[in-house]
């Protein structure tokens, strides 16, 4: 089990400072909207061992020099359980981030919806939802600490709804608290790790880290330039001349050898947080995704890593790119795939679905996206992920509507001939920007600009 910090230690363990703001009115000490029997002596009795008065504490505070509206759960007080008057807190810790701008930062710590106010309890989550809804719409961004424990309503709304999920080591995550799920549930399932595995947290981070960490993400999300001017164009990593033929072209991209994505985001950003899973169950280790530092700014980034592309792996990339698009963040994208996965596991998990809503997400974003094709293009797998208006290629990539043998074994053409049919496929560098699918041939120049 993890250390269970009070509601005030963990904000004072976070923050550079932290002004409280006063509870909403409408605190009482009656037994509630149910006339629980013995429901104000409960609360009582939580207030004198914890000495706060409900299960969260909500004010406005820095993180690394940033501000921001910060709430805290106290799961000394029944168990930071929600009741109606904690949803009057959360509303308002919402209204305050809405009123000056500022992102909400939740530290959550709670066990679910509180059983003596029943049905008035279970719909305090309509109201965080609603209030939820009208942040995103306003802008800012919404950052959640998964503490321990953190399930039911508070995961279901606070905590899974955010726009980045953070957790600590070791932390019970899940919608069903441990009286309540299956006697023979896996228990890793409702871990933080478990729950970064399957796709719904972004990071597990080390208590003493999350000052940095959630400070650094607090900057990059801030609002940007509006509008915001495009990510540079990345410098190409391998100083090659463009191909001489259409085959050449498609050996140098799948050159074992090559620069991958790794390699282009170290080159391009000062530092980089990533965002990681499509909160849908899955994940995806050949598509890297989340915000960056590049000369002062932030820079969100969608990277294939030379592998196919699974489902998981659009569904992630169409997060961050309209993540990005809400906060007036430039996206860069970086294509690199032999095509989308097309194993039958695939199917099962929506290929078809999550490669259009990539392609939605690119097609609807109000900022600017730039694409470099750094390795290979194939087909409809890697142009979801491509910008249509703004895609540059390196000398070692290809981008072909499919690969030379299979558009040979097609044609019902022997596979000698598949050489020639690289050709035909005029897939080269040179061959892209001439048929205007590509702005550019990128050279490996040293301020990052395209050649």
């Amino acid at each position: 089990m993890t250390e269970r910090l009070t509601a005030r230690e963990a904000i004072a363990a976070l923050t550079d400072g932290f002004t409280e703001l006063p509870a909403p009115a409408g605190d009482t000490d009656g037994d509630g909207p149910l006339g629980w029997t013995g429901y104000a002596d409960s609360r009582a009795r939580a207030t004198a061992r914890t000495g706060e008065q409900e299960s969260v504490v909500h004010g406005t505070a820095t993180v690394g020099g940033n501000p921001c509206v910060l709430l805290s759960f106290e799961f000394g007080f029944l168990g930071g359980s929600l009741g109606q008057r904690t949803g009057d807190r959360l509303e308002a810790a919402y209204e305050e981030a809405i009123a000056r701008r500022l992102p909400l930062v939740s530290l959550i710590a709670t066990g679910g919806s509180r059983m003596q106010e029943g049905m008035i309890a279970l719909t305090q989550l309509q109201r965080v939802a609603r209030a939820s809804a009208r942040l995103r719409a306003a802008g800012p961004a919404q950052l959640a600490v998964l503490r321990d424990p953190t399930t039911g309503g508070g995961w279901a709304t606070l905590g899974a709804g955010a726009d980045v999920i953070l957790a600590v080591p070791g932390a019970q995550i899940g919608f069903a608290g441990s009286r309540v799920r299956p006697a023979d549930a896996d228990p890793a399932a409702y871990t933080a790790e478990g729950q970064l595995a399957a796709g719904s947290v972004d990071a597990v981070v080390a208590p003493g880290d999350l000052p940095d960490v959630v400070g650094r993400w607090l900057g990059l999300l801030a609002p940007g330039d509006t509008p915001p001017s495009p990510a540079p164009v990345p410098a190409a990593l391998a100083a090659t001349e463009p191909p001489e033929t259409g085959w050449d072209a498609v050996l140098r991209a799948r050159a074992a050898d090559r620069p991958r994505a790794g390699a282009y985001l170290d080159a391009y950003f000062d530092a980089r947080l990533p965002l990681s899973g499509d909160r849908c169950g899955g994940t995806d280790p050949g598509l890297l995704g989340g915000f960056g530092v590049r000369e002062g700014r932030a820079v969100a980034y969608v990277a294939q890593c030379g592998t196919a592309t699974r489902p998981a792996g659009y569904r992630t990339a169409a997060r961050v790119i309209r993540l990005a698009d809400r906060l007036g963040v430039p996206v860069l994208t970086l294509v690199d795939t032999p095509g989308a996965a097309n194993d039958a596991e695939a199917e099962r998990a929506g290929a078809g679905a999550a490669i259009a809503d990539a392609f939605a997400a690119v097609a609807s974003a109000r900022v600017p996206v730039t694409t470099l094709v750094i390795g290979e293009g194939g087909s409809g797998g890697a142009l979801a992920l491509a910008a249509p208006d703004n895609t540059h290629v390196t000398p070692d990539s290809y981008f072909s509507v499919i690969a030379p043998e299979l558009a040979a074994a097609i044609l019902k053409r022997s596979p000698d001939r598949v050489r020639e049919t690289a050709g035909q496929l005029r897939l080269r560098p040179q061959d892209l920007v001439d048929l205007g699918v590509a702005r550019s041939v990128v050279g490996p120049r040293a301020d990052g600009q395209e050649a």
